[in-house]
């Protein structure tokens, strides 16, 4: 069991915080996933068409985040939440990148829905994942860069276990041991907004949607929420 905590100072200073944790056990990656696909081409040719586009900057949902990364000493526009830097990779290219199914299905629904999405696979997290500031002392291995440490400066809000940052600026990247992959069969997947008074029932369409495309190849999925009144949850 895997409990998952937001930390008092972060929901202090961002009381509004909704976070939607959809869990997967079970998870089947190398068997055909014909729903993602379906998702991800009919968002590109919205995208085509002309009927859709990615949120930038100038949305709220986004605009959102990069108030929240100056905060704590980031610049979003060199550093950008994960689904700022998502759709403008969309918007620049006509496509998403196909990474494998779980990770294709968390992509089409943060950029569908303009809400941050990541994923950890459960078997590589060391004991309990807290949404935390950072004190200086973490380490961080980034998504693809296996011999690359980094060191959060203090005050940025990490997803950290017991033993390792799991994602930097709070959504800005992954980490690597945690990485999903085709193998992942234990995956907890988190979307996220920061005004839940806005754009909650957002998030939890978003995060039916996800459940959606993981059911079929899972064993059992579930959905939790973390919020003020409810920071941790056991999964």
């Amino acid at each position: 069991m895997t409990a998952f905590r937001i930390a008092p100072a972060v929901v202090e200073a961002f009381p509004d915080t909704l976070i939607a944790l959809v869990t997967a056990t079970g998870l089947r990656g190398h068997e055909p996933w014909p729903h993602t696909v379906t998702a991800l081409e009919e968002l590109e040719l919205q995208l085509a068409g002309g009927t859709w586009h990615p949120a930038d900057e100038t949305d709220p949902r986004i605009e959102a985040w990069h108030t929240a990364y100056r905060s704590f000493g980031t610049n979003p526009r060199r550093i950008r939440p994960s689904v700022d830097a998502l759709g403008r990779r969309m918007a620049k290219k006509g496509s998403l990148p196909r990474i494998n199914p779980a990770v294709d299905s968390y992509n089409s629904v943060s950029v569908r829905h303009g809400l941050p999405s990541g994923a950890f696979d459960l078997d590589h997290v060391t004991g309990d994942v807290d949404i935390r500031y950072a004190d200086g002392s973490e380490s961080f291995t980034p998504l693809g860069e296996p011999d690359t440490i980094e060191n959060p400066k203090p005050g940025e809000i990490i997803y950290a276990d017991r033993e390792i940052v799991l994602t930097r600026h709070w959504n800005h990247r992954d980490a690597h041991r945690t990485r999903v992959t085709d193998d992942s069969t234990h995956v907890a997947f988190v979307l996220e907004t920061l005004h839940a008074d806005r754009d909650g029932d957002l998030l939890k369409i978003a995060a039916d949607e996800l459940q959606g495309l993981l059911a079929p190849h899972a064993q059992q999925t579930a959905v939790h929420y973390l919020n003020s009144t409810q920071p941790q949850v056991t999964t």
